[in-house]
């Protein structure tokens, strides 16, 4: 099985990228919530996190290989978990993934079956069974419900604070930007300054560590 895929990213669709390494250029699924991020480095080399599933007619055995890509390894654990439950499928798991992993999960993890049925092609009756299936599983990927965005950034340390402000004024999503850092923080505990903290945050939100 392919888990990690590396290459220059060609292009971006609406569900798919093109990844080409070495002359081999290959089609990967991905979910909704990451196209946009993804576009934004077209022509630079990613690192996508995959899972594998065949699809069509195993019948008449015509089965056609697809490869799942995440920017981040814990996306990739969710998508395993959430496309166990009865009844949702790999395409139908992805086209529901329109909002980032970390928010679908603290919703199951919360019990908040009207968000979840918001999500498309989920629908209250599919909303309960994942949080049946999923609820109590889900807590190394679910946002800590009892840090508030201020205790979150309080925690952090000044180099880390200010890191944090230039990767907001850049544009990127705040509380995004707090998950890089935090976890950056705990693979390189001991980096001081704020450019090495948006260095690595930078490497984490682009999957080349995790």
């Amino acid at each position: 099985m392919i888990v990690r895929l590396t290459g220059t990213l060609l292009e971006v669709r609406e569900d798919a990228v093109i990844l080409e390494r070495e002359g081999v250029a290959r089609e990967v699924l991905v979910p909704p919530f990451t196209v946009g991020e993804l576009a934004a480095y077209r022509g630079q080399v990613v690192t996508l996190h995959t899972l594998e599933f065949f699809e069509g007619n195993q019948a008449t055995g015509h089965l056609v290989p697809r490869i799942l890509g995440f920017l981040h390894p814990e996306d990739r654990a969710f998508f395993h978990r959430f496309v166990n439950v009865k009844g949702i499928g790999p395409r139908k798991a992805l086209k529901a993934l329109s909002e980032p992993v970390r928010r679908i999960a603290t919703w199951i993890e919360s019990g908040d079956v009207k968000a979840l049925a918001g999500l498309p092609g989920i629908g209250r009756r599919a909303a309960d069974m994942i949080v049946a299936s999923l609820r109590g599983k889900l807590q190394d990927i679910a946002l800590p419900a009892a840090a508030s965005t201020e205790e979150r950034t309080a925690a952090l340390s000044e180099a880390q604070r200010d890191a944090l402000e230039v990767l907001v004024a850049w544009g990127d999503p705040r509380s995004d930007a707090h998950q890089w850092i935090e976890r950056a923080a705990q693979l390189h505990p001991d980096v001081g300054t704020a450019e090495e903290w948006v260095r690595l945050a930078y490497r984490i939100k682009m999957g080349v560590e995790g």
